[in-house]
């Protein structure tokens, strides 16, 4: 499996998706799982938003996981199993870029300065190397549209060496 990470707004959902259709993968956004599937364990007032019960996305997820293949979508990776990735790719956006995807959906406060900070601060970055093995942990800018195609045409060679290597 490949775990695509980042702060909301770096474009871990264009690039999840357009990942699967070229190297017939399968694309999981967990955000849209847990909506789907009421994946909830109550709800956050002061971020307006539920909170995900991880136990049951877990569950949910492991048999798609242990068929490989799979591409996972999220902003947050320490409750993951480690053996479901072999790569782990962290999405990173300038502030200036940010702010603006952020408050073009709806964001605001709180919410949109909390966002903001945790990608100064490269808190998902060092969670991810917190929680998996250092070498499959890699950053990729996501600013442009060249930075999104630029990150595709690696990560899909990625994918054809690993298959290489593997089979």
């Amino acid at each position: 499996g490949i775990l695509s990470l980042g702060t909301p707004g770096v474009g871990k959902t264009t690039l999840g998706k357009e990942l699967a259709s070229r190297a017939g993968m399968t694309y999981i956004n967990v955000g849209d799982m847990a909506k789907e599937g009421e994946l909830y364990e109550g709800f956050d007032e002061e971020y307006d938003c539920p909170i995900l019960d991880e136990d049951r996305v877990i569950d949910e997820l492991e048999d798609k996981m242990s068929e490989g293949g799979v591409i996972v979508d999220y902003h947050g990776c320490d409750f993951f199993p480690e053996r479901w990735f072999e790569i782990v790719f962290v999405l990173r956006t300038e502030n200036s870029f940010l702010y603006n995807r952020l408050e073009s959906r709806g964001y605001k406060g709180k919410k949109l300065q909390d966002n903001i900070q945790c990608e100064i601060f490269q808190t998902l970055y060092e969670e991810a190397v917190l929680s998996y093995r250092e070498e499959i942990v890699h950053q990729l800018p996501s600013n442009t549209p060249e930075d999104l195609e630029r990150n595709l045409d690696q990560i899909v060679q990625w994918i054809e060496q690993w298959m290489k290597d593997n089979n």
